[in-house]
């Protein structure tokens, strides 16, 4: 439950944040750029109680973004798939689960574009995935009727996951026998990594491997199961950064945070709706190790070593002393997972990646 004192710090946030676009830097021939990870951010900062001036944070933070277009034509709800993927279609997006989100319950939005969007997870780097689920935690956490700002930002979210839309090719269910921890190390690494995820994802589709990866893992044999199988996937790919994130610190840090997204939405979603939502989150961390991670990951033990032992305070105190929004976020889903198992490599890699990832 997000604390008193802290209900009007994340609405009078959201609403200087909704001022701005989901992306900037991006280029002529709709490649995206840099996401706009502020509302993500300081989702962390309130409900973690972190030791940030949230004003003075995105003083400084907002300076970055582009400013967010005006809507275009309208998106009628019969013709809404021909919509999907349209990068230029945001604001028109984002006009629609406004009105969808002031004549519906929330939770009745969600239910509904979840199955809709999901084949779709690894939109705008898995940043629309993320969104979503930072904003879903808000509302969550919130005792009496949500802010306008909060619903606003679930509408951004969704928004932006519908405007980025990016399907992937050869997408199987996980069928095998590894667990989290060998199957991760198992994904096949894309030979060539080089331009954007968009360039990636068109290689990896195609490249060998990429649908043996993905039926490596153990499936869940219950929907029930799948709050645990996510927890196992989590845990372990927050661990795994300590030998992977060399590859590319940024981006690695996804392959913990949105499968973390899907595990905190799924308590909102119908149980029917949790197996494909783990094949869908195993799917956006297979993406994102083979078209980032190295082929050959760094000796995590030395890394270890490197570090002295930190507490959970203490690792989310150089995170919030670090003040990278990627930082934030990576020692919020590995906190979490240490307070499920209780190893203190978690914590370290908290460290790693305030290493690896330049202060702003």
């Amino acid at each position: 439950m997000i604390r008193e004192s802290m209900t009007q710090a994340l609405p009078a946030a959201y609403e200087r944040l909704h001022a701005y676009g989901p992306e900037f830097g991006g280029d002529e021939e709709g490649n995206h750029g840099m996401t706009n990870h502020g509302p993500m951010a300081v989702e962390v900062m309130v409900r973690r109680g972190l030791d940030i001036d949230v004003d003075r944070w995105l003083d400084r933070y907002v300076r970055r973004l582009a400013e967010l277009p005006g809507a275009g034509a309208a998106i009628q709800p019969g013709e809404w798939r021909a919509a999907l993927g349209q990068a230029r279609r945001l604001p028109d997006w984002a006009a629609y689960f406004r009105h969808e989100l002031t004549v519906r319950p929330w939770s009745q939005v969600l239910i509904e574009w979840w199955p809709r969007l999901l084949p779709g997870i690894v939109a705008g780097s898995t940043h629309g995935v993320i969104r979503v689920s930072h904003a879903v935690r808000t509302l969550r956490g919130t005792a009496h009727a949500p802010a306008r700002q909060t619903l606003d930002e679930l509408a951004h979210g969704l928004a932006f996951w519908a405007a980025r839309y990016r399907r992937l090719a050869g997408v199987v269910a996980p069928e095998g026998t590894l667990t989290p921890h060998q199957a991760l190390p198992a994904i096949t690494r894309l030979r060539d990594q080089s331009g954007f995820i968009a360039h990636r994802l068109d290689r990896l589709e195609h490249s060998p491997g990429w649908t043996a990866s993905l039926r490596a893992l153990e499936p869940a044999a219950s929907a029930e199961q799948v709050p645990a199988r996510l927890e196992s996937l989590v845990d372990s790919a927050a661990k795994a950064y300590l030998g992977l994130g060399h590859g590319s610190p940024v981006l690695l840090v996804h392959a913990a945070t949105a499968p973390n997204a899907v595990r905190h939405v799924l308590p909102v979603l119908p149980t029917e709706q949790w197996l494909p939502s783990f094949a869908a989150a195993w799917a956006a961390v297979a993406a994102v190790v083979a078209t980032y991670a190295p082929a050959r990951p760094a000796p995590s033990a030395e890394i270890v070593r490197r570090y002295p032992a930190p507490s959970r305070e203490d690792a989310l105190q150089r995170a919030a002393e670090h003040g990278d929004e990627h930082v934030l976020k990576f020692a919020d889903t590995a906190v979490e997972s240490y307070d499920r198992t209780g190893d203190p490599e978690l914590l370290t890699a908290t460290l790693h990646v305030g290493e690896l990832i330049n202060r702003p």
